[in-house]
């Protein structure tokens, strides 16, 4: 199944549009998890089975476990969400960004070495940078591509506001990126985009381009966010249409041995406020 099939499919299991972000630091995990790989793998799957009825996804950053040489434990906890959760939209969060045979390479990563159903893609190479993600040969399954469009970042603004026009009218850069998004990407196969809480004016401009395209939405949590605002500014006419993701505030909730027992609490506060 797709993508976006995938994710309706999740959205209905877990009655919220709640993104668990795996972002695992073993700085702060309890001292009796140990360390290493294993250390990282044992916390991931213990976030994962806490919290797998209440979230439609779960986005493991790739470069916290490339970090700590723990791209294998990576494989094993992606291989562990497609298991055991399989109602549950697994993205790789990965910002890949590059052309020809590197993209290739990318989004054979992402979709065969990992098994995502999605992958986060930067997409300021344009057009021929995404097509790879989207070659039957790189993506058999019918994964998606999820495009930066307004970051959650302070600094976003130094690119992304910029106003330019390509002929078709003034408007700031993330705006041609959701209209390139929904016109043209959005015909080479299912496609997402990335747009932060913390700019709910700009994600309700996102949203009025694209129609039900899904939007990833980070920075609810330690970054500030608010998921009841996110929800107002960013839903689809469906009521759904959100993948919002916490992962800090969720993954960190307690720092002992009841880590999960905190983590789901946390998510399920989160939740509420996402229901679908």
């Amino acid at each position: 199944m797709g993508f976006h099939a995938q994710l309706e499919r999740s959205w209905s299991a877990a009655g919220s549009m709640l993104c668990v972000g795996l972002d695992p630091d073993p700085g702060r995990f309890p001292a009796s998890l140990g360390d290493g790989p294993e250390a990282i793998e044992r916390f991931c799957r213990e976030i994962v089975d806490a919290t797998a009825d209440i979230a439609c996804a779960f986005k493991p950053q790739i470069a916290y476990f490339a970090s700590q040489r723990a791209e294998t434990a990576l494989e094993r906890v992606c291989e562990y969400i497609r298991s055991e959760h399989p109602q549950v939209t697994l993205i790789l969060d990965a910002k890949r960004g590059d052309i020809g045979s590197t993209a290739d390479h990318y989004a054979r990563e992402a979709f065969i070495r990992y098994g995502a159903h999605a992958v986060t893609v930067n997409p300021y190479l344009g057009t021929d940078s995404i097509t790879p993600f989207f070659d039957p040969k790189n993506n058999p399954d019918g994964g998606g591509a999820i495009m930066l469009c307004r970051t959650s970042n302070p600094g976003g603004d130094d690119f992304q506001s910029l106003v330019s026009d390509d002929g078709s009218g003034a408007k700031p850069l993330y705006v041609h990126v959701a209209e390139r998004a929904a016109s043209e990407w959005s015909q080479l196969g299912d496609c997402a985009l990335v747009v932060g809480a913390t700019y709910p004016t700009e994600l309700a401009d996102v949203r009025s381009i694209v129609g039900d395209m899904p939007l990833l939405v980070p920075g609810v949590g330690a970054q500030g966010g608010d998921a009841g605002t996110v929800r107002e500014h960013g839903a689809a006419a469906s009521g759904r249409g959100l993948m919002v993701n916490s992962s800090r505030a969720i993954l960190y909730a307690s720092d002992g041995d009841d880590f999960a027992d905190a983590a789901r609490a946390e998510a399920q506060r989160t939740a509420a406020a996402l229901s679908c």
